[in-house]
Parts: C-alpha cells; sequence; structure tokens
C-alpha cells in the first residue's frame, strides 16, 4: 500500500486506531478524523514515530459540511484518496426497553452511526472515482446481522450501514470501487468496556458469547479491514464479514 491513502473516520481510539497503526505500517498515508483532538494526535503522533505519514483533521461525520470537508483536506494534502474506513460510531443507551428510549437519542445514534457512513461514501467516492478504482469498508457488527434483547436503536443503526453497503457496493461495482462492511462481536475497546467490563458479572459471561471462548483484539479486526482494502480482496464487494470468534454460528 505504498504512497495509497486511506482516511479512517473515529481514528482517535480502538479499532480505529489500530486501522490507522496498520495501515501505515503497510505503506499508507493515514487521514485520522475524530471529535477528539489529543487522543487523534496522539494516533498521528504514532504513526509518525514509527516512520510513516499522517494526519488529524478533527470532525463530526454527523455534519455534512465537516464531512466534505475532511474528505477535501485529505485529497488536497496528499492528492488522492483511495480506501476510506468509515469507522465511526457510538453505542448510545443500551440496556434500555425501546418503549422508555429517548427520541434525542435515537437521533444521535442514528446521524453518528448511520447517516455518518452515508455521508462519508458520498463524499468519497467522487475522488475514488476519478482514479477509477478505491476501496470502503463501513463499520457495522454482529448486531447488524442477527438481533438483541438490548439496545434496538443501536441494532438498527448496524443493520442499516448494511444495507448501505449493499446497495452502495452494487452502485459501483463496475466502476472499480469495492464496498464492503465489518461486523465484530465484543472487541475489547472502551465502548465494550463501558457496556460489558465495567460489570463484573457481565465482564465474566462475555468470553463464553463466542465459541471461541474469549473476546477479539483491535489488531484483528484492524487486519481484516486492510485484507478488504486490499488487492488480495479484489473480488470481494458487497459483504458483510463478521469477525466474531463464531457467535453468529451457533
Amino acid at each position: 500500500m505504498k504512497d495509497k491513502v486511506v482516511l479512517i473516520t473515529g481514528g482517535s481510539s480502538g479499532i480505529g486506531e489500530a486501522a490507522a497503526l496498520a495501515f501505515a505500517r503497510e505503506g499508507a498515508k493515514v487521514s485520522v478524523a475524530a471529535r477528539r483532538i489529543p487522543e487523534g494526535q496522539e494516533t498521528v503522533r504514532q504513526i509518525k514515530e514509527a516512520g510513516g505519514e499522517a494526519i488529524f483533521i478533527q470532525t463530526d461525520v454527523s455534519k455534512s459540511q465537516e464531512v466534505q470537508a475532511l474528505v477535501e483536506q485529505t485529497v488536497e494534502e496528499y492528492g488522492r484518496l483511495d480506501f476510506a474506513f468509515n469507522n465511526a460510531g457510538i453505542e448510545g443507551p443500551h440496556f434500555v426497553p425501546i418503549t422508555d428510549y429517548p427520541e434525542e437519542a435515537w437521533d444521535q445514534l442514528m446521524d453518528i452511526n448511520l447517516k455518518g457512513v452515508w455521508l462519508c461514501m458520498k463524499y468519497a467516492i467522487p475522488h475514488m472515482l476519478e482514479q477509477s478504482k478505491g476501496a470502503i469498508v463501513n463499520m457495522s457488527s454482529v448486531t447488524g446481522l442477527i438481533g438483541g434483547r438490548s439496545g434496538a436503536p443501536y441494532c438498527a443503526s448496524k443493520h442499516g450501514v448494511i444495507g448501505l453497503t449493499k446497495a452502495v457496493a452494487l452502485e459501483y461495482a463496475t466502476q472499480g470501487i469495492r464496498v464492503n462492511a465489518v461486523c465484530p462481536a465484543v472487541i475489547r475497546t472502551e465502548l465494550a468496556e463501558r457496556l460489558f467490563f465495567s460489570k463484573p458479572e457481565m465482564a465474566k459471561r462475555v468470553p463464553g458469547f463466542h465459541p471461541m471462548g474469549r473476546t477479539g483484539t483491535v489488531e484483528e479486526v484492524a487486519e481484516v479491514v486492510v485484507w478488504l482494502c486490499s488487492d488480495a480482496a479484489s473480488f470481494v464487494t458487497g459483504h458483510a464479514l463478521p469477525i466474531d470468534g463464531g457467535m453468529i454460528a451457533q
């Protein structure tokens, strides 16, 4: 991936940070986007310290003007855009019955998790079309493939990402742009720490959700994202790939 350019949203921590580091190791120039400035700058620092190239652009993916500016600034800096990992997302209230779920929380969740993915593709794809090639990976979840007894709006947002991924993959299948989604199970991230590992009883149960008997790591997801963007996955598009230790095979 030497001299290729990747844009990663939610690159300030967790899977986004791991993906930024993984792409940089493969020689890509990385545009890191996130709302949190110190954490995003830290991702860039790590990349540069390892000899890579990266920039940080503060961005709220729910805001059209900010996403457009993010893409334009990335292309202005590096001259092209080859890959996009649309990873930014929030969990919203969990373990709340749908009848008690606040409307404002629903709106915020959909604005970031679903609208944000759409906006990133809306502004990235025209630049990829200029070079007749590109690869996009959208962040979904195993809850985009199956239902669950809590967090119904989160589940809905991640199902939406998969539908959007498949539709856009078909739109651009003959124009050199591949679009896929990744669907992780429980990965040790800040989000998972808040939802599961801050509660001792829940933390004991979580590894057992996965037939492999453990949770996943951010690096394991990052490597799949890099592969999906690489020429090794040149015939893969419109796919929602579980990274789940066998969870949905049960």
